[in-house]
């Protein structure tokens, strides 16, 4: 007899439904074909004992399995549950009638307890896509699946629920589609308020935040640098139902969701270290994965101790800042990963960290400081948008009693500034931020008056700046203006945004 069930395959962070036939006919053999791989063809084990430690029969005959379409690598353990629902329905153990209406996924223990998989809300998208019905998965999945509206979820705990639920019973109850809020629970462990001091560097992340601008902090030991980039996604806006969508797809496929999650709330923060290899950075591998880049879409990726990355490693990360997406191309497929992200990078302006600090004497030797400034190539530098000296916080600052402000209060502007950026972009879809501006948008949204015009050509012929740097310095001046609430850029907002790059590479060590 022959019998369909349907399952899922993942693609980078899109899934393709899988057809899963079985036909059992006379004979003692086991075939699996439809390019599974190693853990696929292991599961004839796990479901033959999980049948039986259920009371019912693993058929002891000729069983075909195919799995469709054959040229997409199937991969995992996940294909445990539509299999073994497929052997039962084939040897008449269990009706058939509900199976062309269900995706079904699920690890199965050899108790046949269901255990979690990994990708869940890019399958639940899927089959909402192909006109299933609902979904039939673990229940520690079930959450996660069920954001996705009008798709029927099931949450099952071993496979004899599922097997009653697809008999007719209603050993299975659907679990509810939760109401999604972006708002942020302020009763967090990192807050701006924890900083003391450093009231400047605090405006300059507060811009960064405003217009998703990427960030450096050069700074000597003890700073702040860390203690500031950590507390950063606490004062960017709550992420909107699509970006919570688009984020959470890319960390459940990675399989980082805690069990019962739902949706990702908090932006996420990345911090790799620095001996990581570029494949751990942009993702990739012989079935690519997402990689650090993709992990902090729509949040934070963090380098600290930036110039001890190593530099084929930070090179990679010039095409994503550019594009905001990260191409893996291998020989049979390429894939896509989504990485719209902040950079903030952290370092030391010389080797022994003290170079230029008010009370700590350098002990680098002459060229030391140049040669540890060039370990990081001038085109990155020149697509991060703010360039900060963080300074020591002198003892007075320290030991005040007064907080300053919580991240709540600067947030606050920060959403407000974003929102005058929703409306202008309202027509651009592929646009959320100044940041992203083209150079088209940015002569439109950026329009310099004389004296500003006059004061960018001073700063740029003083600095020596490059063209990239005049439009970033003209986006940067444009979040300032929205957070001024101003329609105009101004002589001022201009000044402050100069202010950002006055660190210019050409500048540093002498």
């Amino acid at each position: 007899m022959l019998v369909k069930t349907f399952g899922s395959a993942l693609n980078g962070i899109e899934a393709f439904t899988i057809t899963i036939e079985v036909n059992i006919d006379r004979g003692v053999q086991f075939f699996m074909v439809g390019l599974p791989d190693s853990a696929v063809k292991e599961s004839q084990q796990r479901i033959e004992s999980a049948l039986i430690n259920n009371g019912l029969k693993y058929p002891k005959k000729k069983v075909t399995i195919n799995m469709a379409p054959a040229d997409i690598r199937k991969e995992g353990s996940s294909y445990d549950l539509p299999i073994a629902i497929a052997i039962l329905a084939a040897s008449e153990q269990m009706s058939s009638a509900l199976l062309e209406h269900y995706v079904i996924m699920g690890e199965l223990s050899l108790d046949g307890s269901l255990n979690p998989i990994k990708g869940v809300l890019p399958i639940a998208i899927r089959a909402l896509q192909d006109g299933f019905r609902g979904l039939i998965l673990p229940m520690s999945n079930a959450k996660e699946a069920a954001v996705v509206e009008d798709l029927e979820v099931y949450g099952a705990d071993n496979i004899m629920d599922v097997i009653s639920f697809l008999n007719g019973s209603d050993s299975l109850c659907r679990v509810e589609t939760p109401k999604y809020d972006s708002g942020y629970d302020d009763d967090y462990a990192l807050d701006f308020s924890d900083v003391r001091g450093q009231e400047n560097i605090k405006r300059a992340l507060e811009v960064s935040a405003a217009g998703s601008h990427n960030v450096i902090l050069i700074g000597s030991p003890g700073s702040g640098k860390t203690m500031l980039a950590k507390r950063l996604p606490t004062i960017m806006p709550p992420m909107t139902l699509r970006e919570a969508l688009e984020t959470t797809k890319i960390h459940s496929v990675v399989g980082l969701l805690n069990n019962g999650t739902s949706l990702l709330k908090m932006r996420p923060f990345r911090s790799p270290h620095h001996t990581t290899s570029y494949v751990g950075l942009v993702g990739g591998g012989a079935y690519p994965q997402p990689g650090e880049i993709s992990l902090a879409h729509n949040g934070v990726l963090f380098l600290d101790e930036l110039p001890e990355f190593k530099r084929n490693v930070l090179e990679v990360l010039r095409q994503p800042m550019e594009d905001r997406v990260v191409t893996i191309a291998r020989a049979k497929q390429t894939t896509e990963f989504p990485a719209n992200f902040m950079l903030v990078a952290a370092m030391n302006p010389c080797p022994c960290g003290y170079y230029n600090h008010p009370t700590q004497e350098c002990t680098c030797q002459p060229g030391t400081v140049e040669k540890y400034l060039n370990r990081i190539s001038g085109p990155l530098l020149d697509r991060i948008d703010l360039h900060i000296e963080v300074t020591p916080v002198p003892f007075e600052e320290l030991s005040k009693k007064e907080i300053g402000e919580n991240s709540k209060m600067v947030r606050d502007r920060v959403s407000l500034a974003r929102k005058i950026q929703t409306e202008r972009f309202a027509d651009l879809p592929e646009i959320h931020s100044n940041a992203q501006m083209t150079a088209k948008q940015i002569e439109k949204y950026c329009a310099l008056d004389d004296e500003c015009s006059k004061l960018l050509k001073s700063a740029m012929d003083r600095l020596s700046l490059s063209a990239r740097a005049y439009d970033r310095i003209r986006k940067v001046a444009r979040t300032i203006a929205d957070l001024a609430d101003s329609p105009d850029i101004k002589p001022e907002h201009l000044a402050e945004a100069i202010q950002y790059r006055s660190l210019d590479r050409e500048n540093w060590g002498k």
